[in-house]
């Protein structure tokens, strides 16, 4: 078949990819000038199936509305407020029940397990390196932190994930880098879980597309599109209205994030999804004589403030933050000094910060938390979209999945739960 995807983020590039695969002929309209260039550009890289889990939990509410004034705060508010927040959180707050949060759970971690098995597949058969590490560690400071996080423990160990609950002797083993002076008391080791730059996998698994013919068209906004048996798009190449054409296909895949709810919209296709941002800071390390494990050695995370750090090759990168509302062009300063503090706690003098580059991305989120995947109500329109900020632990296998139902095969996974009729439950319609 002759199929577009429109986003040449991770999620779309693994779309392609797959498509390619499996013998179609692809086309990418991707708006910037490359592949990954917007919310995969400096994400934090971790890839544990296990804490992939909706952002809509038990407690949740109340744990956001307690933590908005800190200092140091893991979710916060800004303005302005984006289009339908206020719905949006309506509807984040009925997803927080303890039966939709269990089904949510189960839906994302099944899908998060089976893309981390087809990472590794892909890795191993196009021999990719993206500055991929073994192993992820959650830091937890103190008692209080372990008893709070006991429940999710339970959770880990009813979805079979592999994980050790270790003390902070232990941690400080495994990672020698950290800072002896930061209370430590104990640490949830995972290790087959890891790290990698999305990055550079999208643009690896880009030439790899390219070499099965797929056609990447950057520069390009696609204004609209037709459903239909023979779906189109409109699209205009750069910024001028002399490149504008329609464009025919036997199928289309919308992988285009935020931009994508504006498309569909028109289609009767409307989706609740909302940008949370989130932020990085990423920095060469140093190299000092006499100190061989400054940084991380794969990654960690800072359970009571909810930053990642990662190694990237000779780089560190902190991410973390989850803010709603707000403006991508406008950084909230607190939000960075955030991880420069867990940064300074952990690794202290690690990074050539003089020569650290910031980024801030919106990631895009259902209010329940699973993305959506498979057909859209629009005749010809397929969906792959709403990954929120576990998009490059999720992509590879709901690009696999999405291929599969095109090509009318059963998915190796089962994707109960993961469709566009999923949003529309006990709503009505989705508005």
């Amino acid at each position: 078949m002759k199929l577009a995807v429109i986003g040449a983020g991770i999620i779309g590039v693994t779309t392609a990819y797959e498509l390619a695969a499996d013998g179609h002929e692809v086309t990418v309209f991707e708006r910037r000038g490359s592949v990954a260039e917007e919310t995969s550009f400096a994400n934090a890289g971790v890839i544990a199936p296990g804490y992939v889990t909706p952002w809509a939990a038990p407690g949740m509410p109340g744990k956001v509305i307690r933590q908005l004034l800190a200092r140091h705060a893991p979710v916060r508010l800004a303005r302005p407020m984006a289009p339908g927040q206020l719905r949006w959180m309506w509807r984040w707050w009925r997803a927080c029940g303890s039966s939709s949060f269990l089904a949510n759970r189960s839906r994302m971690h099944r899908l998060a397990r089976y893309s981390q098995q087809r990472l590794k597949t892909l890795t191993h058969d196009l021999r990719l390196d993206y500055e991929q590490a073994s192993g992820y560690t959650v830091l937890l400071r103190t008692p209080q932190e372990l008893t709070l996080a006991r429940p999710g423990l339970k959770l880990l160990a009813e979805l079979g994930a592999t994980f050790q609950l270790i003390d902070g002797q232990r941690a400080r083993a495994l990672e020698p880098g950290l800072n002896p002076h930061t209370p430590l008391h104990a640490a949830i080791h995972l290790p087959h879980d890891g790290v990698g730059n999305c990055r550079q996998f999208a643009q690896q698994l880009r030439a790899e597309a390219q070499r099965l013919q797929v056609e990447f068209r950057f520069d390009q906004q696609v204004l609209a599109l037709q459903a239909g048996a023979r779906p189109s798009l409109r699209c205009r190449a750069g910024g001028s209205d002399n490149g504008v054409q329609t464009l025919a296909f036997d199928a289309i895949v919308v992988c285009a994030a935020l931009g994508a709810a504006e498309l569909l919209k028109p289609l009767g296709c409307r989706l609740p999804m909302a940008p949370v941002h989130g932020y990085s800071v990423t920095a060469p390390l140093r190299v000092l004589e006499g100190f061989p494990h400054l940084g991380p050695k794969s990654a960690v995370m800072d359970e009571a403030h909810k930053v990642a750090i990662s190694r990237l090759g000779q780089r560190v990168r902190v991410a973390g933050s989850a803010e709603l509302g707000g403006r991508l062009d406008r950084s909230n300063e607190a939000a960075v000094q955030t991880l420069y503090k867990v940064l300074d706690d952990w690794f202290p003098g690690c990074a050539q910060l003089a020569q650290a580059q910031h980024w801030k991305g919106a990631r895009p989120m259902l209010p329940d938390g699973p993305p959506v995947l498979g057909r859209s109500p629009a005749e010809g329109i397929w969906l792959n979209l709403g990954h929120g900020s576990s998009g490059w632990a999720l992509s590879c296998g709901s690009a696999r999945v999405l291929a599969d139902l095109i090509a009318r095969r059963t998915p190796e996974i089962d994707p109960d739960g993961l469709g566009y009729e999923r949003l529309l439950q006990g709503q009505g319609r989705t508005r």
